[in-house]
C-alpha cells in the first residue's frame, strides 16, 4: 500500500532545504540526480515508504531548495545530508543517490562512515579530465533565458528520445526551469569532485550496492561525456561491491523502472 509523502523545509545558515518525507521504520535516504529533485523519486518513495522512513531531499540549487551562497562542494552537499539527518533524529540511515546523488552519497559514507549503513550508487558515471572540463563549462554558464522562448522548445527536446513527450518529459523541464539564470550548482560540484572520486571512495567500508541502466550512457555520450572505457572505477575502487545492471534502464529508469529499481533496491537493504 502506498503511503502519502509529505514535505517540509531545513533551515541552515546557507538557506532553506525542501525535503520530503514518508513511512517508518528504517531510514532511507534518496540524493536525486542533475538538474531533477527529488521529484525524481515520485514514484519510488510512497511504494518504498510502507516498510521504510524515507526522506528525499531537493539539493541546493536545484528543486525547490534555496540556492547557495557560493559555489558548493560535495563535501558542503553531504555536511547538508548530515544536517538534515541530525535535524530527523536519524543516527544511521541507508542512502541511495542517483548519479549526482550517488557522488554525494559516496562521499558521505567516506566522510561520516557512522552514520551509513548501507550505499546504492545509481548510475555514477565516471568522467576523465577532458570530460570533466566540458560538465564545467557547461555547469558554469547554466541554462539561460532566451527573449523568443525557445530555451523552453530546447528543454523539451534535450531529452525527448529518451523519456518520451509526456508526463516524465514535463516534469523535467519544470525542474530544468528551477535552475535558469545561475550556474547548476550541484552539477559543478561533482565536476570539481569527480577526478578525486576514486580515492575518496576506496574509504567506504559499508555493504555498496552498484545499481546502472545498461542504456545510461548512450545520451553522454553522443555530447562527448562518459566514455565507455572510463566505467569500471566503482568496482575497483569499492572491490566487496554488488553489482546489478537492469536491461533497457537509462538515467531517467528511477522513474521509467521504478518496479524493477525498487526490487532491486528492497532485496539489497533486506540481505
Amino acid at each position: 500500500m502506498s503511503q502519502r509523502i509529505k514535505r517540509a523545509f531545513l533551515d541552515t545558515e546557507d538557506g532553506q532545504i525542501l525535503y520530503r518525507i514518508g513511512g517508518e521504520g528504517e531510514p532511507i535516504l534518496l540524493l536525486h540526480m542533475t538538474p531533477r529533485s527529488s521529484d525524481e523519486f515520485q514514484e519510488l518513495m510512497p511504494i518504498l515508504a510502507a516498510k521504510k522512513l524515507v526522506i528525499a531531499m531537493d539539493l541546493m540549487g536545484l528543486g525547490d531548495s534555496d540556492k547557495p551562497p557560493r559555489v558548493y562542494s560535495v563535501a558542503d552537499y553531504a555536511k547538508t545530508a548530515i544536517a538534515l539527518l541530525d535535524e530527523l533524529g536519524i543516527k544511521k540511515t541507508s542512502i541511495f543517490g542517483s548519479l549526482t546523488g550517488g557522488y554525494i552519497a559516496g562521499e558521505v559514507a567516506a566522510a561520516y562512515p557512522n552514520r551509513v549503513d548501507k550505499l546504492i550508487l545509481c548510475n555514477v558515471i565516471g568522467f576523465d579530465e577532458e570530460e570533466r572540463d566540458k560538465v564545467l563549462k557547461t555547469y558554469s554558464q547554466g541554462f539561460q533565458i532566451k527573449e523568443d522562448g525557445s530555451h523552453l522548445m530546447e528543454r523539451w527536446l534535450a531529452r525527448v528520445n529518451y523519456v518520451g513527450k509526456g508526463e516524465l518529459n514535463h516534469r523535467c523541464v519544470l525542474d530544468d526551469l528551477k535552475c535558469f539564470g545561475s550556474p547548476v550548482y550541484p552539477g559543478l560540484a561533482v565536476a570539481n569532485y569527480c577526478l578525486d572520486a576514486q580515492e575518496r571512495f576506496r574509504l567506504i567500508k559499508c555493504p555498496t550496492l552498484i545499481l546502472s541502466g545498461k542504456k545510461a550512457l548512450e545520451p553522454l555520450e553522443k555530447v562527448g561525456l562518459a566514455k565507455a572505457e572510463n566505467q569500471s572505477w566503482l568496482q575497483e575502487v569499492i572491490p566487496h561491491s554488488q553489482r546489478v545492471e537492469l536491461e533497457g534502464g537509462t538515467l531517467w529508469m528511477v522513474n521509467q523502472m521504478s518496479a524493477e529499481v525498487l526490487k532491486v533496491v528492497v532485496d539489497f537493504l533486506g540481505k
